[in-house]
């Protein structure tokens, strides 16, 4: 008798335990989500739809993930701190536009006259740089991931042309991030608006100049018509937007969905820097044959040579006053020296080698 009671108890114990681990399986977690673009914003906003639909797939439905945009939380450079406070589960949105909250946030975008996108990516993953950005980030209950890249960024539109660094004095320009700090020190007064706004300022002479990203999402913002010089780059090649997770959220997810959610945030990060590349290309294209008004110009040596002079002062004063902000600078300053001599002899070379032919 007692050693049947002690079956079928165990029978029933083992039942109980299956059935709590297949409706564990079916549980479903539900995340919100910030983002500090408007709805249906083209690229950015695409690689959020990609993630968050990946992430549902890869789940068999167990992880969903509602997107608030700009206009419906009101709050577009808002999104560290909700994430961080917990309002918010994930933020996407880029890391330098907290430069003003947390200092050190500002490296892990892009920074001027820095890596390419694919030297910047072999960075994050293979030379420290995503342990960079952890160390910063756990400090305010965040895990943070890459987001999507741009890839190089152009140096923006303005009605007037930039021959010396006078010019500069007094510009009024939309730029945000380490290149703002170094227009300001050569005289330049950098803003930072949210991309909503970004015409109506323009248009309306509260700036003489601004940099959005490239033919990707430029030409049909309609900058052009405002200002049709068209500045090469120089401040951002390798613009990294971020998908930010709250630590603890994150946690309590079981160790498949947080799989999940790490690969489907790789992936559409990976997507929006292929799409951002070939809608450059084919915008490119449409702009010379569509808007030959629009002047394409190349920042003079004299100028680019102040900047550059700009940057390295600033980078160095930052370095001496901020130990973390030291070892970050360093790190990407010697990954940069190492990767460079790679990406001269293979892309570089390659193109450099192969242009005459292709004519």
């Amino acid at each position: 008798m007692l050693k049947s009671f002690y079956k079928s108890t165990l029978i029933a114990a083992v039942v109980l335990v299956t059935s709590a681990n297949a409706f564990a399986a079916d549980k479903v977690y539900r995340l919100k989500l910030a983002e500090t673009w408007g709805p249906n914003f083209p690229v950015f906003g695409d690689s959020v739809k990609n993630m968050v639909k990946m992430a549902e797939e890869m789940s068999n439905g167990r992880l969903k993930i509602r997107v608030d945009s700009a206009n419906k939380h009101k709050s577009p450079f808002g999104v560290f701190d909700m994430v961080k406070m917990g309002q918010y589960d994930i933020g996407h949105s880029a890391s330098y536009y907290y430069n003003g909250k947390v200092p050190n946030t500002l490296y892990f975008t892009t920074m001027p006259f820095g890596m390419t996108a694919s030297e910047q990516y072999a960075w994050f993953q293979y030379g420290g740089g995503q342990e960079l950005m952890d160390e910063v980030y756990s400090a305010h209950n965040l895990v943070p991931f890459p987001g999507g890249n741009t890839g190089v960024q152009m140096g923006g539109w303005f009605r007037k042309e930039i021959n010396t660094v006078e010019d500069l004095k007094n510009l009024k320009m939309r730029i945000p991030g380490f290149a703002g700090e170094v227009l300001a020190k050569l005289g330049a007064t950098p803003v930072n608006i949210p991309p909503g706004e970004l015409y109506t300022s323009l248009e309306r002479n509260t700036i003489d100049a601004l940099e959005w990203v490239g033919p990707s999402l430029d030409l049909r913002m309609g900058f052009h018509k405002i200002a049709p010089i068209y500045y090469m780059g120089w401040h951002e090649p390798a613009t990294e937007l971020m998908f930010i997770v709250n630590k603890k959220k994150l946690e309590k997810l079981p160790d498949d969905l947080q799989a999940i959610l790490k690969v489907a945030m790789r992936k559409a990060s990976y997507d929006m820097y292929v799409q951002s590349y070939a809608l450059s290309a084919e915008n490119w294209a449409v702009m010379k044959t569509e808007y030959p008004d629009i002047q394409v110009k190349t920042f003079p040596p004299a100028v680019l040579s102040a900047m550059k002079k700009a940057n390295d002062e600033i980078l160095k004063e930052k370095a001496s006053n901020d130990p973390m902000a030291a070892k970050i600078i360093k790190s990407q300053e010697d990954y940069l020296k190492l990767v460079r001599v790679w990406t001269d002899i293979s892309e570089y070379g390659y193109i450099k080698s192969t242009k005459e032919l292709a004519n």
